[in-house]
């Protein structure tokens, strides 16, 4: 006979209150630090969701720091006039972990996005 699993604790439930979904993304990251200086990076997004990603950079980004994604089109898409419905993505870092020199950054949107 199975063992029975018990209900998790409270504290252990999953508290995100959108799905996430996991695609690597090609983004640019734009933020100023402490001095004023604008910065720029090549990154990529690890996992998307309506409230916020995991960005993974090479840079250290301050923790609180206020950050710009941005994600390119492909050439194809200038040549057939596709209009962008999200130029820039205005978002916040939360979290940031550092792994096999990588800084993965939770970021949080400044507006959930509408995935409709």
């Amino acid at each position: 006979m199975p063992k029975r699993r018990h209900a998790l604790p409270k504290e252990d439930l999953e508290r995100r209150r959108w799905a996430r979904i996991c695609l690597a993304i090609p983004v640019f990251v734009r933020w100023i630090n402490g001095q004023g200086r604008e910065f720029l990076e090549f990154c990529t997004l690890l996992n998307e969701s309506g409230g916020g990603a995991l960005l993974a950079i090479r840079r250290s980004l301050p923790l609180r720091s206020q950050v710009s994604l941005e994600i390119p089109l492909p050439p194809l898409a200038k040549q057939i006039k596709f209009r962008r419905k999200i130029p820039l993505l205005k978002a916040r870092v939360v979290r940031i972990t550092f792994s096999n020199g990588w800084n993965l950054c939770g970021v949080q949107f400044a507006r959930p996005l509408l995935l409709s």
